[in-house]
């Protein structure tokens, strides 16, 4: 018998018939003699509804009180889901994240889980009972409710798999596995039947929405062994865990993401400690900061430039304008109409030639690069956003990816 904590997302738990056909799923893990803890998303879109709906109030609704709005939806999921296991006779019960024990400090929107209980799921579980356990959701030491953003509940179900010390954590989606690029735009896209933590973090950062890079960073913390499978099929996706000692790709995968802005503050003085009060600036302002490229200095001065959230455009650039005049640099340059684009695997850690290959396949498309950053297993391009996709395509195909036994 194995312990599973099992994780659905919204799309799977969408309407009545999905929810039926999650519990009939689950049903069959308890029916193989599993102990069966399931996580679940809030039901669709409700999340984004919901937001919807408090912002029609104010544009700046309070952090507080959206979190107790945001965690109603993952208890509409818990609460319909034990119904529909009831319903084919199994007995199954419900909890919410502060029920169970999960602790989090107190930033709302984006808390951060501090600990976690496991008396309760553990005594469910003795019991003979399918546990269901909301996502997305915790509180605080002195009992305010707190979600972890987005992708929270693949936290929750990797958490949970931790303190449980569970045999394996899966996650049911609507693709069969992690695949080497986005289907949508690389056709013969493969799927991986293996990934390493590492690989799968940075193709989380990068832009892969598959799994929540906290979720990955804490399965690496851990060592709780991740699969990524269907939702809808039984067959085996992939397995995402410590690879030591086997042979690896040298490319797993292709990224990428829309989602990035430039900025460049121009005559910077080149001195020390100039970069640190702009970056200052941007911690201060809890703005991520991405790519970072200085330019050569000349006259005494020099160029920086770095990427941010597109979303983060706007405020960064007003801080950075900011710490510019005060040091005496030039204007502050912006550009939304770009996205990244990177190659991940760990057999980079001892291969040459990845670097030649990617530039030259995006040289044969004639796409130009603007920034370049790498690290020992993964090499990021910032591009054109128009560029994107017909690079990815091409990256891919450079690799052979398509051809690959993944």
């Amino acid at each position: 018998m194995a312990l599973i904590v099992q994780k659905y997302g919204g799309s799977s738990v969408a309407d009545a018939g999905k929810m039926k056909a999650v519990a009939e799923r689950v049903a069959r893990g308890r029916a193989q003699g599993n102990d069966m803890v399931v996580v679940v998303s809030a039901p669709g879109d409700t999340t984004d509804d919901l937001i919807a709906m408090a912002k029609q109030i104010t544009a700046h609704p309070d952090e507080r009180e959206m979190d107790v709005l945001l965690a109603t939806g993952e208890q509409q999921s818990i609460a319909l889901l034990a119904i529909a296991l009831k319903a084919l006779g199994h007995d199954a019960i419900s909890f919410t994240g502060p029920q169970v024990g999960i602790i989090t400090d107190e930033a709302f929107g984006r808390a951060r889980i501090v600990k976690i209980g496991d008396e309760k799921i553990r005594k469910a579980i003795r019991l003979g009972k399918i546990v269901i356990v909301a996502g997305f959701q915790g509180q605080t030491e002195s009992d305010d409710i707190t979600t972890l953003g987005r992708g929270g509940s693949d936290l929750t179900a990797v958490a949970l798999a931790a303190a449980l010390k569970a045999d394996l954590c899966e996650f049911c989606k609507d693709v069969d596995g992690v695949l080497t690029a986005n289907p949508r735009i690389v056709p013969d896209a493969r799927m991986l039947k293996v990934l390493s933590y590492d690989e799968m973090l940075e193709m989380s950062s990068l832009g892969a929405q598959v799994l929540n890079a906290r979720s990955v960073e804490f399965a690496k913390k851990n060592n709780v062994k991740i699969h990524v499978r269907s939702t809808f099929h039984e067959r085996p996706g992939t397995l995402i865990q410590e690879t030591k000692g086997m042979e690896q790709l040298l490319v797993s995968g292709v990224t990428y993401n829309k989602d990035e802005a430039k900025l460049t503050v121009r005559g910077i003085k080149d001195q020390p400690g100039i970069a640190a009060r702009i970056f200052d600036a941007l911690a201060e302002a809890e703005l991520n900061v991405d790519m970072i490229i200085q330019n050569v200095s000349r006259d005494g001065s020099t160029d920086l430039s770095f990427t941010v959230a597109k979303s983060d455009l706007a405020r960064a650039r007003a801080v950075l304008e900011k710490a510019a005049s005060s040091m005496g640099a030039g204007e502050v340059l912006a550009q939304d109409n770009i996205g990244k684009v990177s190659v991940v695997g760990v057999g980079m850690r001892s291969h040459s030639g990845v670097a030649n290959r990617m530039f030259g396949a995006l040289a044969a498309e004639s796409i130009n690069i603007m920034m370049i950053s790498t690290s020992e297993i993964k090499i990021s391009v910032v591009l054109a956003e128009a560029d994107v996709e017909r690079a990815v395509r091409a990256i891919h195909k450079a690799f052979k990816l398509g051809e690959a036994a993944a």
